[in-house]
């Protein structure tokens, strides 16, 4: 996607051949500036500080992560202390372990001087399939929007999202904004309800500053405006992404998705969900009971930060006594799923359609 006429990823090779270099999205909307990873330590923290974040910008920071380990060290421990350490970071996007098994299945077996080679020939590939695969996935739901969209008669197609699945979450184009895209550089008219996202706000902080670059109409609401939006009838559809997907097609999203889909499922609204299939655990059923849910810092929840004159100012926001809970995500039920946007296609949520996809 582009910024000022530019083509970003979010992730790339720095042409030292020694370091990676991230978009630091702490800094958004605010500023728009990259750092630079050289140890794997870095890409840890990049992970868990969420200078990164999103399920498949996750993955492939781990898979660079990987890489930057293997050139300091290429040795059978410092190859499972680097997955352990990387892995450690995020509990619940399941494409950190997937990138990380996927790494560790394609180093082991070399001899320890072709490792570092090795190592960032497959992480280019991890990145350039997240392209190709969220692609295909904005293809495959562009036939939705466009179907809405001849049924409107020219109107614009009003789609709500939570949280942000654009191209900062993955290496380019997004999950549940690809078909946003696509339909927006077909000419079909679009506009996207935006989410807010508390407590860390990557509605308004990121969904809105990427859609706003590339010309997308859309408005940012508060989280709770949604339900009202959709029974007034100014919802056509909503699209979400996911950090993890069950077998039987539970979906585990940003915080205050399933309050989104039972909105929906009471307003008649289609649920989305898009998602790249490495994002499926096949291992997972019941994604209540099962998928660890991250309990991030009550900080987040305390502090805002935004714009004041011309530096960028953190507010406290509660009663010094109060405690906060912060779990960062949710389990919407598969059965208030329309249905899942994958690259293979447009399936229902349910265990036989996604046994499918394997």
């Amino acid at each position: 996607m582009k910024v000022d006429g530019k083509a970003y990823r979010t992730i790339w090779p720095d042409s030292d051949g020694e370091s990676v270099i991230i978009l630091d999205q702490t800094l958004f909307p605010h500023r728009f500036e990259t750092a630079r990873l050289t140890v794997v330590e870095d890409a840890a923290r990049a992970i868990s500080d969420m200078l990164v974040r999103g399920a498949p910008l996750i993955g492939a920071t781990a898979a660079y992560g990987m890489v930057l380990a293997m050139r300091s060290d290429a040795s059978d421990a410092a190859l499972r202390a680097a997955y352990e350490q990387l892995h450690a970071t995020r509990p619940t996007a399941i494409n950190l372990r997937w990138a990380l098994d996927r790494m560790e299945a394609v180093l082991r077996p070399l001899p320890h001087g072709d490792r570092a080679g090795a190592a960032w020939e497959e992480a280019a590939r991890v990145c350039d399939e997240d392209v190709g695969i969220n692609s295909a996935i904005g293809d495959n739901g562009l036939a939705i929007i466009r179907d809405v969209a001849a049924k409107k008669g020219g109107s614009p197609v009003n789609i709500l999202t939570h949280c942000n699945a654009g191209w900062l979450a993955t290496v380019d184009w997004g999950t549940a904004t690809a078909p946003i895209y696509k339909a927006h550089d077909a000419g079909i008219p679009v506009h996207v309800w935006v989410d807010e996202t508390r407590p860390r706000n990557q509605g308004a902080f990121l969904t809105a500053w990427e859609l706003g670059r590339h010309g997308v109409p859309h408005t940012v609401i508060v989280d709770n405006a949604g339900g009202h939006l959709m029974q007034h009838g100014q919802v056509d559809m909503v699209i979400t992404g996911t950090d993890r997907t069950t077998a039987r097609g539970d979906v585990c999203n940003k915080i205050g998705t399933y309050l989104k889909a039972l909105a929906a499922q009471d307003n008649g609204v289609p649920f989305y969900v898009a998602l790249p299939t490495p994002t499926i655990d096949h291992r997972v059923s019941d994604g209540v009971a099962e998928i660890p849910i991250e309990d991030r810092s009550g900080d987040e929840v305390r502090f805002i930060s935004g714009r004041s004159g011309g530096g960028i100012t953190q507010v406290d926001l509660l009663p010094p006594a109060s405690a906060v809970a912060n779990p960062s995500f949710d389990v919407t039920p598969a059965r208030l799923v329309t249905a899942l946007i994958t690259e293979k296609g447009v399936i229902p949520a349910t265990e036989g359609a996604i046994a499918g996809l394997r």
